[in-house]
């Protein structure tokens, strides 16, 4: 018969041994998260971060703290090895979940639209428009963002449509109809930026961080009279473009709200 003592003591191992497997589930699970659907900055724009923790917290502490409840080394051993399953089938499935709750809200497009980039995520894309998509367009990418443009409606009919499917909470951007390619806009995105000058008189506190933005960026030195800024919206967020006015290159990203 195991002493009091000496049962909390194989219970704490075992929820122990349980912890540290949980680490390195996770940390597994993160690097698919950061740097494949997350990649910086849609951590911190896209809230990945945030839900990431949030689900990674609960599977983590929940199967740690259910092996200290029901670890005992006086059950019969299939009853305990069952027990211990159980756990890892439940643990696993809550990973499973919560890993397809942040897939499905990961960035897929970052897109010039009208006159700002707007972030789109799986969840914003329209089941029904996803087969018109243009050709060589993956609408729901699964290795992070890339960079498209919305096009020019072709007629009065279809402005009027989008208008009121953006009413109705479906931006033009997460619209694959109205995709082209990012080059595609590069006579619009020079027109509607900005000089960076105009962005640091506007936020004379930012300038460093402006600057440092800029610095780190490019491993060239960069003449800021040839950077722009153009405003950038995601779903309750508001950042801030950077890009080379010589080429429309997005250089950089700033947390700050330019609308």
């Amino acid at each position: 018969m195991l002493s009091r003592s000496s049962s909390w003591g194989n219970r704490l191992f075992a929820s122990c041994i349980h912890l540290g497997l949980s680490l390195l589930v996770a940390g597994l699970a993160a690097l698919l998260v950061f740097a494949v659907w997350y990649p910086y900055p849609y951590r911190e724009i896209s809230g990945g971060r945030n839900l990431f923790l949030l689900v990674v917290a609960v599977d983590v502490i929940m199967g740690p703290l259910l092996t200290l409840a029901v670890f005992n080394r006086s059950k019969p051993l299939k009853e305990l090895r069952l027990d211990l399953a159980v756990i890892g089938v439940l643990q696993l499935a809550a990973l499973a979940y919560g890993l397809w709750t942040v897939a499905v809200a990961r960035p897929v497009h970052l897109v010039f639209e009208i006159d700002r980039f707007r972030v789109v995520h799986a969840v914003d894309v329209p089941t029904e428009l996803l087969d018109r998509s243009p050709a060589g367009v993956r609408p729901l990418p699964l290795a992070g963002p890339t960079l498209l443009s919305v096009r020019e409606f072709k007629n009065a009919r279809e402005s009027f449509e989008a208008t009121m499917a953006a009413m109705q909470g479906v931006a033009l951007g997460a619209r694959p109809d109205l995709w082209q390619s990012y080059e595609q806009a590069k006579a619009q995105v020079k027109a509607r930026a900005r000089p960076v000058g105009e962005l640091k008189n506007r936020f004379p506190g930012r300038v460093a961080e402006i600057d440092q933005a800029v610095t780190a960026a490019s491993s060239a030195v960069r003449a800021m009279s040839s950077v722009g800024y153009v405003p950038l919206a995601s779903r309750n967020t508001f950042w801030t473009v950077l890009i080379d006015t010589n080429t429309t290159e997005v250089i950089a990203f700033v947390p700050i709200d330019s609308f």
